[in-house]
């Protein structure tokens, strides 16, 4: 699939000796080995129709949203989550949700950018979970649940989604780009860790696949996203005969007017169990 698209650079893993370790505060002791390639982003708009979570590994879908405002939390809670778990069952066929909490993100030219936990763009390649992580985390998100029959439904498929909005007007200068999935192979993802440390609180640590690069890898991007949309893409799925992970990063798009309002972005995450 080519389409029109803008030409960007985006961060990839070099060969490391140590394990890759990235924090969501404390960036400046990540230990990454990084190095930028010029990619071609293309623009999906002119295909969207044709795109498929089974075969692509993403899609856009039309989403308008209730909440009013997104740093309500107790909003967020009693009106976002349910309109996922909602969305999600009705583009997946699962018959059973889970919602973790949303993630709220600005450019870096913004003055919000890294006022809240894990509020700045991710700027290298990489899916959010390792196979390791993406299997914990369908057990953990079971029993914070308080789901009783958890090994009935981790015995049957389940999968991991991203699902990416801005909340900005068009156009967005940091958009979001992800790799169609089957361009990616096993050998290009390296195990990582990822750090979430809250100032003050307990870091959470858990596995996470970062990407060298393969210049076999495409790119896409929506170009003029709008707040009633929502970009869903696939970070894992227990069936390893179907369509894996997308992997994404946030680039610059150079075609962008230099004045317009900084990107500001909700990612919230859902595990879907089949049954």
């Amino acid at each position: 699939m080519q389409t029109s698209g803008v030409e960007s650079s985006v961060n990839y893993l070099e060969p490391m000796d140590e394990l890759p370790v990235f924090y969501s505060e404390k960036y400046q002791q990540n230990n990454l080995k990084l190095a930028a390639h010029t990619i071609c982003v293309h623009d999906a708009r002119a295909i969207q129709q044709r795109l498929s979570l089974d075969r692509e590994g993403f899609r856009l879908v039309d989403h308008p949203s209730a909440v009013k405002s997104f740093r309500d939390s107790e909003e967020v809670q009693r009106v976002y989550r349910p309109e996922i778990e909602r969305l999600m069952a009705d583009v997946t066929g699962a018959r059973k949700v889970l919602v973790t909490g949303p993630v709220l993100r600005w450019g870096e030219r913004s003055q919000d950018s890294g006022t809240l936990l894990n509020s700045r763009p991710a700027r290298f390649v990489h899916v959010d979970y390792s196979r390791k992580s993406f299997e914990d985390f369908a057990r953990q998100h079971l029993a914070n649940a308080g789901v009783q029959d958890s090994d009935y439904w981790l015995t049957g498929r389940f999968a991991a989604f991203n699902i990416w909005r801005v909340l900005s007007p068009p156009p967005q200068d940091v958009p979001l780009g992800v790799c169609e999935a089957p361009s990616a192979r096993l050998e290009d993802a390296i195990t990582g860790m990822a750090v979430i440390d809250p100032p003050g609180g307990s870091e959470l640590r858990f596995e996470s696949s970062l990407y060298r690069f393969n210049p076999d890898h495409r790119w896409y991007y929506f170009s003029n996203m709008r707040p009633d949309e929502a970009l869903v893409f696939k970070a894992f799925d227990s069936d390893r005969s179907a369509v894996q992970g997308c992997p994404h990063s946030a680039f610059n798009d150079p075609t962008c007017p230099a004045d317009v309002e900084p990107r500001a972005s909700v990612e919230i995450r859902a595990y879907v169990y089949f049954g």
